[in-house]
């Protein structure tokens, strides 16, 4: 799997292009607005004019009640993850919607003092502005602590605040400097130049995430926002596309903060799309070889469990599935098969002498001589201290009988417990049984062989006996 990703993985030119490609398609999407502002701004008639006070109203209660509900998703997204990103990002919104709603509320002031109409709108920009750059200044720095993003007083200073603003600009409009153009030009000049300086720290910072290049877009909309408030007169078609372009950076800045409150309730943990593909990748490798890893397991204990630990050969319940098996396949095709039941003699009286250890090995060793002395696809398990079985499956009892006399001859004349500087003689009793001639059944032919075993041993151990 890890091989295959590889090989699809395109070159490193391949991927240069594909990201100036995407760099270039987000700058362009964000000065969209730009090119509106220039046609408008060149090819608009002068004196067209669209003044609607109830339109204008609905439009600015709109998104007053959206600025809420957005305030409100911000709000609940820092106190689940604490970042302090969303908190001014919170604060902002909340900023924005106290100050920008009296714009919408004095509407029908417009011709009696139009000052107190039009102030609000550049200073609720203003101030969004401030506190988004205060944001993005905050980006990556550590969560909050609980006790403190759930203290009242910490937001109800800046409410007081953005009254105090509200209050301050309502005073500006009334007095006699207000009627110069360079105030409204100031505080919307303030905020272009708030925009651009956030831009220009993200582009500084190369921050990058998902979220935060829909932060960087929306706030590109604002700074042309506000150039287009300064090239326009007020109920002109460019004063209501400025209108339209904030609303579309605000539109989007809100998809952002409902995008995190919908997943991680965080604007740093969201990841990129190439991230994504990386951990994704990872997280497969990691799966693929924990998946191998678990194989290996289970096949190590599917053999630790149909075998004997210390000799290697199967053990009993391995051995009577091994025989049903081949119950199985005789009575289907008629093929014989035959047991041998093997005990080593005076194997007590040699781990008494010598100890277990040395009995431990001579158990390996004669294991290993039985391999040595039967085919590959015969099984040989250990069923007892020193009792084995060996299965022979194709064979009648005479050959059945030739092969356990040819163990006998290996065991007889082999030395067992060198490797302990022990040199033991050792020698085995077998009794041979046959599937059909003497019993059709597993119990049948088990105890024929074992009655052959006892009688080997009575007769002076050290033989095979068959019949």
């Amino acid at each position: 799997m890890t091989a295959s990703v590889v090989a699809d993985e395109p070159s490193a030119t391949v991927q240069w292009a594909t990201r100036i490609y995407l760099g270039l398609l987000i700058a362009g999407f964000a000065l969209i607005p730009a090119y509106l502002i220039a046609y408008v701004y060149v090819f608009q008639n002068p004196a067209l004019f669209f003044e609607n006070h109830v339109f204008h109203e609905f439009a600015i209660a709109a998104a007053t009640l959206e600025g809420l509900f957005v305030s409100y998703v911000a709000w609940r997204c820092y106190q689940s993850s604490g970042e302090p990103l969303l908190r001014w990002l919170t604060l902002g919104f909340l900023a924005f919607v106290l100050i920008y709603a009296l714009h919408g509320a004095f509407t029908g002031m417009a011709h009696h003092n139009i000052w107190l109409f039009l102030l609000y709108g550049p200073a609720s920009r203003l101030a969004m502005s401030v506190l988004l750059l205060v944001a993005l200044l905050t980006w990556h720095q550590p969560p909050e602590p609980v006790h403190l993003r759930r203290e009242p007083g910490r937001w109800l200073k800046w409410i007081v605040l953005f009254v105090l603003i509200d209050v301050a600009v309502g005073v500006l409009a009334y007095s006699p400097i207000a009627g110069e153009l360079a105030v409204r030009l100031s505080l919307e000049g303030g905020a272009l130049v708030f925009s651009v300086v956030n831009l220009a720290v993200m582009l500084a910072r190369r921050i990058r995430s998902p979220l935060m290049k829909i932060f960087g877009i929306s706030v590109t909309s604002f700074a042309l926002s506000s150039l287009a408030f300064i090239l326009a007169r007020p109920w002109n078609h460019l004063w209501w596309l400025a209108h339209a372009i904030f609303a579309a950076g605000f539109f989007l800045l809100s998809y952002g903060v409902v995008q995190a409150f919908r997943t991680t309730r965080s604007f740093a943990t969201i990841y990129s799309q190439e991230e994504l593909m990386a951990r994704i990748a990872e997280e497969m490798e990691r799966t693929e070889n924990a998946l191998q890893e678990l194989k290996r397991t289970n096949l190590k204990l599917e053999h630790l469990a149909a075998t004997d630990p210390l000799t290697g050969a199967a053990n009993r319940r391995q051995f009577i599935g091994m025989v049903e098996a081949e119950i199985g396949r005789a009575k289907r095709g008629g093929a014989p098969f035959s047991l041998l039941a093997l005990d080593l003699d005076h194997f007590k009286a040699i781990n008494d002498s010598y100890g277990h250890q040395v009995g431990d090995e001579i158990l390996r060793g004669f294991v290993q001589r039985c391999l040595e002395a039967i085919r590959p696809y015969d099984g040989v398990a250990r069923v007892g201290g020193e009792e084995f079985m060996v299965l022979l499956p194709q064979v009648v009892l005479s050959v059945g009988q030739s092969i356990g006399e040819r163990i006998r001859e290996a065991i007889a004349n082999g030395v067992f417990g060198g490797q302990s500087g022990n040199a033991v003689a050792l020698t085995v009793s077998i009794g041979v049984s046959q599937f059909g001639r003497d019993g059709d059944t597993i119990d049948e032919i088990l105890r024929a062989a074992d009655e052959r075993l006892y009688r080997a041993k009575h007769l002076g151990r050290n033989r095979v006996i068959g019949a």
